[in-house]
């Protein structure tokens, strides 16, 4: 997994490089910079430098050393490049006023007039500029961008080059994502060393644009802490052995669904569905009897047990769910409190992990601790609206701190938490936070998230909770990815995605 680093982090990572690998600090900024040479030719100049206008927008701390380096490779490599200092000279870091002063001696000219009206020197520069670098800020700026500056970030957004960030996008919240007044608006990240947790949530994700992490001279592992890890495909590989030649159904998990109601049946054949195409060897959905009907006349895979409302709906569960690996409750299952107290039951008597989706999740606003009832077998798979009734939240809170929202409600409900979205979030009760490197907006799709709950619980029948959680995610990303490489960014039905399960998992096998 590659570590994903939190803004304090980053910090003592690059105070270990200098105080204890006794790496300079100068020398961290020119790797930095090199590195960031290289990944702009190679991705915004189409791998030549020469003639191509370029215009570097420096601050005075050390983001505008990084860009000071960027612009003195450039104008080595044969680029014709502009160079405009926002802040007082005055203020320059030490680190940033000897970068400032390498690129004017080998010839670089640094402006210093900020014009922005439409004859002004930085607009026509930007204007006829190819490429844009953004160095203002990076992961240090924890305030709001206002005044000239922040007109700068929207010159800088408004003109119609290529933008490339150094390590964030000036204006964004390294920890969060979220934007911080206004935020520069990038296609490509350059992030040094480590990726940063704003880079990884769906509105730091979309200032971001590509992300290309570059190393700083240091080895990755020089400090061992982490905010979160970024899923690598090996790690998946990892917990997917391939089968043995004797297996059978039984043993490869029969897995409950406890979903569907009256005009909410799709929900549950899509969760079956995505536990079959995810590798379980059977399934059953397990629903109210006059939803039953319906659903025996569209299945053939998937087998039918019915429950009726009463005092005796525990002993119909306990039934419905004997010999079964794992349980997906809540898929269209209704919130009432027949259906309410089914989940309870569920909880509280099933030893097997259980994946609580949708209405299950519904149903417990500001209840968030009664999944501790399963005592750590729960798999809860929320999105931000679902986790924000949860914890009493508001949608727009729980996208405002993704990261601090999905740790708090792993603990508090003593389960693994996946926070749906652009880069779902997996947390474990204990700490562990990982965050899914695969997916993109064709998922945004109704049904999707039934087809994830109902891989969770094909492979929790094999593996731990977290791992099958993070697994999940991964793979029901990569199906994502496939259908667009063959199909385009839309129009993707859900059940398409679990039938894009297999070949995403061969793939991944090498079968």
């Amino acid at each position: 997994m590659i570590p994903i680093l939190s803004r304090e982090q980053m910090r003592a990572f690059d105070a270990h490089a200098i105080e204890s690998a006794k790496v300079p600090s100068v020398v961290l900024m020119e790797n930095a910079g090199r590195g960031a040479t290289d990944v702009l030719v190679r991705h915004a100049l189409g791998g030549d430098a020469r003639e191509k206008r370029v215009v570097v927008v420096c601050g005075a701390g050390n983001n505008g050393g990084d860009g000071f380096v960027v612009a003195r490779h450039l104008l080595v490599r044969g680029a014709l490049v502009t160079s405009f200092l926002v802040g007082a000279e005055e203020k320059m870091t030490e680190d940033c006023r000897a970068n400032h002063d390498a690129f004017v001696g080998v010839g670089g000219v640094v402006e210093r007039s900020l014009d922005l009206s439409d004859e002004g020197g930085a607009r026509v520069a930007l204007a006829g500029a190819e490429v844009v670098v953004d160095a203002i800020f990076g992961t240090g700026l924890d305030r709001a961008i206002e005044g000239p500056i922040a007109d700068v970030v929207g010159a800088i957004n408004a003109a119609a080059s290529k933008v490339v960030a150094l390590d964030v996008p000036s204006g964004m919240d390294a920890d969060t994502g979220r934007t911080l007044g206004v935020a520069v608006e990038a296609d490509i990240t350059v992030a040094f060393a480590h990726p940063k947790l704003g880079h990884v949530t769906g509105h730091g994700a979309r200032l971001s644009g590509d992300v290309h992490v570059v190393d700083i001279g240091v080895p990755a592992t020089l400090r061992t802490e982490r905010a979160a890890s970024l899923l690598a495909s090996s790690d998946v590989v990892s917990l997917l052995p391939a089968r043995a030649v004797d297996v059978h159904k039984y043993r490869a998990g029969h897995v409950a669904v406890l979903a569907g109601s009256p005009g909410k049946t799709g929900a549950a054949l899509l969760a079956a569905r995505g536990a079959l195409r995810g590798g379980a060897g059977a399934a059953t959905i397990v629903t109210w009897a006059e939803a039953a009907d319906v659903l025996e006349s569209r299945t053939m895979e998937i087998m039918t047990a019915r429950i009726a409302h009463g005092r005796a709906l525990s002993e119909q569960l306990d039934a419905a769910l004997a010999g079964k690996r794992a349980v997906v409750v809540g898929p269209g299952f209704g919130t009432g409190e027949p259906a309410m107290n089914a989940v309870r039951h569920v909880l509280a008597s099933f030893t097997g992990p259980i994946v609580a989706d949708a209405d299950a999740l519904s149903m417990f606003t500001r209840a968030i601790e009664t999944f501790g009832a399963a005592s750590g077998r729960a798999i809860l798979t929320p999105h931000a609206g679902e986790l924000a009734r949860l914890l009493g939240m508001t949608a727009e809170e729980i996208e405002a701190d993704r990261f601090a929202a999905v740790r708090s409600a792993a603990q508090r409900a003593r389960s693994v938490v996946v926070l749906k979205g652009a880069h779902s979030i997996v947390a474990a009760p204990d700490g562990r936070v990982v965050v899914g490197s695969t997916g993109n907006p064709v998922l945004a799709t109704a049904g999707s998230g039934d087809v994830l709950a109902g891989l969770c619980g094909a492979l929790a029948c094999s593996l731990p909770p977290f791992e099958a959680a993070y697994a999940a995610v991964y793979l029901h990303g990569a199906a994502g990815d496939a259908w667009k490489a063959k199909h385009g960014d839309r129009g993707i039905l859900a059940s398409e995605i679990a039938d894009e399960l297999p070949s995403v998992v061969a793939r991944l096998l090498d079968l």
